[in-house]
């Protein structure tokens, strides 16, 4: 498009302002866990909705909905003191290739992560470094899998150290830890700043941000994710995943 640094800012402030408001909410994965209050019940729907984000949105959001109704719509108390038996009604779950043989070793992983490491969050707070996530969904990705796993379960989480955009996990942190005005981001997790977020990178954000000058690789890859990150920081460098919803916005609803 030709535009600088201050033009791009000023483009994506106004569709920021467009899209990042409860409206999204609705047509969104992110709807999901808004069904919950629990901060425990709004994490675990989250991480489940975000786990399977990728493919038609709709679908998405309706299979996200039914993983919750699988577990009785209390997906905390399901993960921490479901038995075997309990297993059997997730049996029928399909979404894409994450299949309910996947569901349950996020069932059980999950436990292992609430009881031994404080949770999610506790995981992703260990680990921060400075200025990047990054690292810690790396650790997050070997805790996962420290129980016994079914190796097709095994590309269902993203390791950022082994090149991947880790974009649902991205996407998944956003939610948890940004703060905004509009209600859409959960802001739960107080112990990490929003300036380490990653913007979840996709096919979408991806095309649009090398349109706008924010990205020259190719790949849609970790180290796109890195060049992404320096872009956004130099727009907004306290909360610069807010540009996560003009960049999607205009990639899904605009086709930019």
């Amino acid at each position: 498009m030709g535009l600088n640094l201050s033009e791009v800012k000023d483009f994506l402030e106004e569709k920021v302002l467009q899209y990042n408001n409860r409206g999204f909410i609705d047509q969104d994965p992110i709807s999901v866990p808004h069904r919950f209050k629990l901060k425990e019940d709004i994490e675990i729907s989250g991480f489940l909705t975000a786990s399977i984000a990728w493919g038609n949105r709709k679908s998405i959001i309706s299979d996200g909905h039914r993983m919750m109704d699988l577990m009785s719509n209390t997906p905390y108390d399901f993960i921490i003191n479901h038995k075997d038996h309990h297993l059997e009604r997730v049996s029928v779950f399909v979404h894409r290739t994450f299949n309910s043989v996947d569901f349950i070793h996020f069932i059980k992983a999950l436990q292992h992560i609430y009881k031994t490491y404080h949770g999610l969050e506790g995981i992703i707070t260990h680990f921060q470094t400075k200025n990047s996530l990054q690292p810690a969904i790396h650790h997050l990705h070997d805790i996962f899998f420290e129980i016994p796993y079914p190796l097709r379960t095994f590309k269902h989480i993203a390791d950022p150290m082994k090149g991947s955009a880790a974009k649902k996990i991205n996407m998944f942190l956003r939610w948890m830890i940004r703060t905004d005005t509009s209600g859409v981001d959960f802001g739960l997790w107080k112990s990490i700043s929003p300036s380490k977020l990653s913007c979840p990178l996709d096919v979408h954000s991806g095309r649009v941000a090398r349109k706008l000058g924010l990205l020259s690789l190719k790949q849609n890859d970790q180290k796109a994710v890195k060049e992404l990150d320096s872009n956004l920081r130099l727009l907004d460098p306290n909360d610069p995943v807010r540009y996560d919803f003009a960049l999607f916005g205009l990639g899904v609803f605009e086709k930019f």
